[in-house]
């Protein structure tokens, strides 16, 4: 049997083969919990100072656009009662 073949047999084969399948439900959720909290550990979390400011810029930007869409809104509508009397 050629190497390409038993690659093929491997992937083809039994499903419940590997360590992952032979654990239990609880020890798969421990897991998965585990490597959040090791992925959590990886995050830069931002300052005080960088919050507030990421705050204020999403902040700004969103009245911002809340104000365009009203203008809009507001244009839209004098016209169509313009139009349409």
């Amino acid at each position: 049997m050629s190497r390409r073949d038993r690659k093929r047999a491997n992937r083809s084969g039994d499903k419940k083969s590997g360590k992952r399948a032979k654990k239990g439900l609880f020890a798969r959720m421990a897991l998965f919990y585990r490597q959040i909290i090791a992925e959590l550990r990886k995050v830069v979390w931002p300052t005080r100072s960088e919050l507030t400011n990421y705050t204020t810029v999403v902040v700004v930007f969103v009245v911002v656009v809340m104000a365009f869409v009203a203008g809009l809104d507001y244009g839209f509508s004098k016209l169509s009662l313009w139009i349409f009397g």
